[in-house]
């Protein structure tokens, strides 16, 4: 019964009434119709207001104008609008609910007296912002192009890097209401066959009105991340960044209106890498990334470390210089506690508040966690120190996600070591340790190559080879060309 209710009559107006009354017509403001004449039948336009091209909307009713008024059958005026429309994005629907679906996306829909199939011509123009280079993952030199709100324009920005016949984009639809445009991105002769099917069926299985907030929604629905807070997909703005995964048998997810790119599987090495190292020499792009992984370990640890070692008696001669001299008006853990509080609400409070006020926030800030709490006595200057020592670690971190994770183990072993001592915080490391090892993405273990082990893998993972001298592809992704090179 349905499907009869969205067959195409022969009667113009019989369509249109059901367009009308599906589509809310003379309730929405911006649903437009426009009635004119081919070849002595009655036509209509349908389109939303703001969505089209108006230029090339123009082209195509000068060209219909002009088809011949005399001896035209219907179905030789369907052929002649089928071969002579001046368009290059044209498509035909062959019901109502078909026709809906392309109009709602900024089609424009053309509805002709006798014919049973309606014309959809792609004449969109969506309002996007200019490529520029991603804030998060600015480089000193290489390209400030990035992605944006629109996954057709993201699409172009990855072929002009990989001009690959076997590069594929295999576009799906998630969204009962909203009807997401999901793009999945591979290699057709490097990615596995398994794992481009199995993120596919996760994608068509996803049963729900929207995900408004777009990639991170797809991300929760295809990798179910709940209760851990590791990442288990590496997000990228830049195109540079994702054609290069692209190349090494990942898949690439593009998510329409959301400006960057899901890259799976990872492990947690994506999390610790950054393109900049790749825009230097290998020596300086190996010291990169080992003064950023040092960094990364130097937040997870450092606080509750020195807490613990500041709360033991009798510490040897050489470490006699840990410990505040002052301790201060309240509990150290308090003070580290309430830091740590004080620089997320800063944090949090940047981001809402206009850039010609952000400044001037970020020296109060300064000031009331810093010498003025110290003179007051309320911190110690050594509380102070190491929690800005581990800021500055976290900024330092590529992936800000993985950041955040970290800050939540950070907190799992501080607790653990006010609470239980050594004791609590050896049994907190074992088990962030453990969470690290049973993490997976796409069946793939996030240590991996050190669990299990890879030695060869895991050398290319702690320094930065020279590009020829990279032979072949990871093998976690299980590439069907293993070589990067020919040899």
């Amino acid at each position: 019964m349905e499907k009869a209710k969205y067959r195409i009559r022969s009667r113009l107006d019989e369509n249109l009434e059901i367009l009308k009354a599906e589509l809310g017509y003379g309730i929405t403001f911006d649903f437009l119709i426009r009635k004119i004449r081919i070849a002595n039948k009655q036509a209509v336009l349908v389109f939303l207001d703001g969505a089209v091209d108006g230029s090339s909307v123009i082209e195509v009713m000068k060209r219909l104008q002009l088809v011949p008024r005399l001896g035209k059958t219907g179905k030789a005026l369907e052929q002649l609008l089928h071969d002579d429309l001046p368009f290059y994005e044209i498509s035909t629907a062959d019901n109502l609910e078909a026709a809906m679906e392309q109009f709602l996306v900024g089609s424009l829909l053309l509805l002709v007296e006798g014919i049973k199939v309606v014309f959809v011509l792609d004449v969109r123009q969506y309002v996007t912002r200019e490529s520029e280079e991603p804030a998060l993952e600015s480089v000193t030199r290489g390209s400030r192009d990035g992605f944006v709100e629109t996954a057709l324009f993201n699409v172009n920005l990855i072929r002009r890097r990989i001009r690959d016949p076997a590069l594929r984009f295999e576009a799906l639809q998630v969204g009962r209401r909203s009807k997401t445009d999901v793009l999945v991105a591979y290699i057709a002769d490097i990615a596995n066959p398994s794992l481009v099917q199995e993120v596919k069926d996760r994608i068509e299985k996803i049963d729900r009105d929207a995900i408004p907030m777009g990639g991170k929604n797809l991300e929760e629905y295809l990798l179910g991340t709940a209760i851990n807070p590791l990442p288990v997909t590496r997000y990228t703005e830049r195109p540079d960044v994702a054609s290069a995964h692209l190349l090494e048998g990942h898949l690439v997810i593009l998510v329409d209106t959301t400006p960057f790119a899901l890259i799976v599987p990872v492990t947690v090495w994506h999390f610790t890498q950054h393109a900049e190292e790749y825009f230097q020499n290998p020596p300086v792009g190996t010291y990169l990334r080992w003064v950023r992984t040092l960094g990364i370990l130097v937040s997870l640890v450092l606080i509750p470390l020195w807490y613990q070692l500041a709360m033991t008696p009798n510490l040897p001669s050489w470490l006699q210089l840990i410990g505040p001299r002052d301790p201060g008006r309240i509990a150290l853990w308090l003070q580290f506690l309430l830091l740590e509080l004080g620089l997320d609400l800063i944090r949090m409070a940047l981001i809402h508040t206009p850039d010609a006020l952000a400044t001037s926030l970020g020296l109060v800030g300064a000031t009331l966690l810093g010498e003025l709490a110290v003179s007051v006595g309320l911190f110690t200057g050594e509380a102070i120190l190491y929690t800005a020592i581990v800021a500055i670690c976290s900024f330092a971190t590529p992936s800000i996600e993985f950041a955040y994770a970290i800050r939540l183990f950070r907190y799992l072993l501080f607790f653990g070591a006010v609470l239980f001592g050594w004791a609590g915080l050896g049994t907190s490391f074992l088990l962030v340790v453990l969470i690290f090892g049973l993490t997976t993405s796409f069946q793939v273990p996030y240590l991996w190559p050190l669990i299990p082990f890879d030695g060869a893998a895991l050398l290319r993972v702690a320094l930065r080879y020279p590009i020829p001298q990279v032979a072949v592809r990871p093998r976690f992704t299980k590439p069907q060309d293993l070589k990067a090179r020919s040899e």
